[in-house]
This record gives C-alpha cells, structure tokens and sequence, in this order.
C-alpha cells in the first residue's frame, strides 16, 4: 500500500479554497525610481561632461554640483552607474593643475612648416597636430591625413589615419585608429611604458608615407607611425624658431576659422607640449596582432 500523499501546506490564516486574483498580484513597496526619460537625460548630461574633461570647455564645480542634485532629486540610486561616472569627472579635476582651468579651451592653427601643410589643434591639456600625404597606385590617386593627438607631456595617446581620398572609394571620410594607448585619458601624462590597442591590418594607403612601409618589420612601422608625430613636432619648432610659417600673415591662415602657425609661439598649451614632444623618441613591441607595448625614451 503506498503511503498517502503528504498534506498541502498553507499559511496559517488562508482558507483551503483561497485563490489568486490575477489583476491584484502585487508586492508591496513604496521605492520610487527614475523614469526612462530621466536616465536618458541623466546620460545625455553625464556624457557631455565626460567629453568636456578630454576636449573641453572646463567643467566648473557647479555644474558638477547641479548633475548631482538632479540625480538625488529623481531618486538615482546612490550606487548606480550615474553617481559612479561623476565621481570619476570630479576626482579627474581634482588632480589637474587649477591653472588649467583658466587657459583657453580650444584653438585651431594652420599653415605651411617643414615641407608641409599642418593643422594644429590645441586643448587645455592636449595638441592634435595633424598633415596630409597623397600619392597614386597602380594608377589610382589618393590623398590621408595622419593625426598625432600629444598628452600635455608631449606623450602619444594615438594615432589616426583619415581617407580623404581612399584607393577603395567606399572608405572615404572614413577613419581608422592605428594606434591608441590603452585608457589613456586616466593614465598619468609622463609615462614610460604603456600598453596599446593596434589596428590589425594596416591601411594600404600608408604607401603615401614610404613605398617600401610593408617590407618593412612590423614593429618599425608602428614605432615609426608615433615617432612621425615626434618628428614633425621637433620641425615645426624648429620652423618657428627661424621664420613665420607660411608667409608674414601673423593672424589668419588659409582657412577663415584658422590661426596661423606663428601664434602657436603664443599657446600657453601647445608650445610646452611641442617642446615636450621633440625631445622623445618610442619603440613599440606587438604583444598580439591587436595589442603592444610603447616605449618611451629621452633622445640623446
């Protein structure tokens, strides 16, 4: 005979024949938390300010202040992703020089130097020094610009190539990351030794630059894409020291929103960066096809 089923157990108080309502199941709380649209601005907002500490205008402590209380206001945990991003901005401030705050956010310059066109970006922090290359293979003609973004001790953060005019037509205006140093906008400005994301395959386009680049070792060619940036740095210095870039025009270069070279001798910002920039030297040594140690050194 097999033994009986074991009875039903129910909390003391419910009658046996109780059922669930299905429209009134519910768990008690009175936890109120942000809405949709309110995570989306609290990210719009918080993103912005993130992008202002790399490329500016300086973020001021009321604005930190205003994103803080827009987030306790709208029951943001404090736990959450949201409170977390904006102590990060705040503690990233907090170790920069209070001077640097003051100096202006952005500046723009172009003109002629060394044998080349250069545009020169300057941020409170950082220089973009950017120049272009054109040729022609196998009867295609093509034109890039190489961009070398320089930390405020004259250190690589990376390097990208831009198709102008690609040899492949469905590339144009598109834009590759040759080389990028792993976080590096957290990561202390006088490195030495710092790991760094490299493009796999490197654009054919390169040929512009050298025509024998892809016989070339693969360690040499990326240690020689950085130290190009290095390089120009020491001849536009060099330029400056000697004559007014392109022509006697002190203000305006050939484009409307450009300053010219010269004033760069004026930047607060970049021309300690340049100087930095011309006295180094990298060698890069690939640890994966996508990963690699830069190396820097002092040139003798």
């Amino acid at each position: 005979m097999s033994p009986s089923a074991p009875p039903r157990l129910r909390p003391a108080g419910v009658p046996p024949n109780a059922q669930l309502s299905p429209s009134q199941i519910c768990v008690g709380c009175n936890q109120i938390v942000a809405t949709k649209d309110q995570k989306r601005q609290a990210r719009g907002l918080i993103e912005a300010l993130e992008s202002r500490v790399h490329v500016g205008p300086p973020v001021r402590d009321g604005e930190l202040h205003s994103a803080r209380e827009f987030l306790r206001q709208n029951d943001f945990p404090v736990a959450s992703d949201y409170y977390q991003r904006l102590g990060q901005i705040q503690h990233r401030l907090a170790t920069r020089p209070t001077a640097a705050s003051l100096l202006p956010a952005k500046r723009n310059y172009g003109g002629e130097a060394a044998g080349h066109w250069m545009q020169l970006q300057s941020a409170y922090d950082h220089v973009i020094l950017s120049t272009c290359y054109e040729g022609e293979f196998d009867l295609k003609p093509g034109r890039i610009k190489i961009s070398h973004r320089l930390n405020r001790a004259g250190r690589i953060d990376f390097v990208e190539l831009k198709f102008l005019r690609s040899l492949q037509p469905c590339l144009n205006g598109e834009i590759r990351t040759l080389l990028r140093v792993t976080d590096y906008p957290a990561i202390r400005k006088d490195w030495h030794t710092a790991e760094a994301f490299v493009l796999p395959i490197l654009p054919q386009e390169l040929i512009f630059l050298y025509p024998d680049i892809f016989r070339c070792p693969r360690p040499a060619v990326l240690a020689w894409l950085v130290n190009i940036g290095h390089r120009l740095t020491e001849d536009l210095l060099q330029d400056l020291r000697t004559r007014p870039p392109n022509g006697s025009m002190p203000h305006h270069a050939r484009n409307g929103d450009q300053l010219c070279l010269s004033a760069v001798r004026t930047d607060e910002v970049a021309l300690p960066i340049l100087e930095h920039a011309a006295a180094l030297e990298c060698a890069v040594e690939p640890s994966t096809p996508k990963t690699a140690l830069v190396r820097y050194t002092t040139r003798s």
